[in-house]
């Protein structure tokens, strides 16, 4: 009882630090709560479902109004983005497609194809821009994929490029049943 009274706790903070910060991914955020809570030790951390609950129960009671058009907005860039990446099979991931992305939150778009050099000629040509990188995955180590950060505006997007196949050996759905990742037209109705 009390280990799981502590992982609500760090859940709780952890949750705040994400909407209000923004800077930190859940694991950071989580490690560093449960400093500041006195439970260094991972026994205590909660995963990172509990961690989005409590963030989406955060962002509802302070933050309802300034998270809905934030989630608009971020959804409505994306939709720019994935028409633009169109041939690429672009699909939507993260807190944008979760509902739980704040001010401060990217756009995570995964792209699909053979033709990967091909993405970035496209990206040369858009007005924003952009950083070449690699993705190293937790997944499967040692697999290293193309990475481009695009400057916009309004919120950085994240691409990641993998090969075509890749996408059928991918998980489809969260732990809670809901889908890891959309395709365009799936996305359209988000908004």
């Amino acid at each position: 009882m009390k280990h799981q009274d502590m992982r609500r706790r760090i859940a709780h903070a952890a949750a705040r630090m994400l909407a209000e910060d923004g800077s930190l991914d859940y694991g950071s955020a989580k490690r560093k709560a449960a400093r500041q809570l006195g439970a260094p030790d991972s026994g205590n951390l909660p995963d990172n479902q509990q961690i989005e609950e409590a963030l989406r129960s955060y962002q509802a009671i302070y933050q309802t109004d300034e998270t809905r058009a934030q989630l608009t907005l971020l959804r409505q860039t994306a939709i720019e983005y994935m028409e633009q990446l169109v041939d690429f099979d672009p699909h939507l991931t993260g807190s944008v497609l979760n509902g739980t992305a704040g001010p401060h939150a990217d756009i995570n778009l995964q792209l699909f194809t053979d033709h990967q050099k091909d993405v970035e000629f496209l990206l040369m040509r858009l007005p924003a821009a952009y950083q070449a990188g690699e993705y190293r995955t937790s997944d499967t180590p040692g697999r290293i994929y193309p990475r481009f950060m695009i400057d916009d505006p309004r919120a950085r997007v994240d691409l990641v490029v993998y090969p075509a196949a890749e996408l059928r050996n991918m998980k489809r759905l969260q732990a809670d049943g809901s889908p890891r990742r959309l395709r365009l037209p799936q996305v359209r109705t988000l908004i």
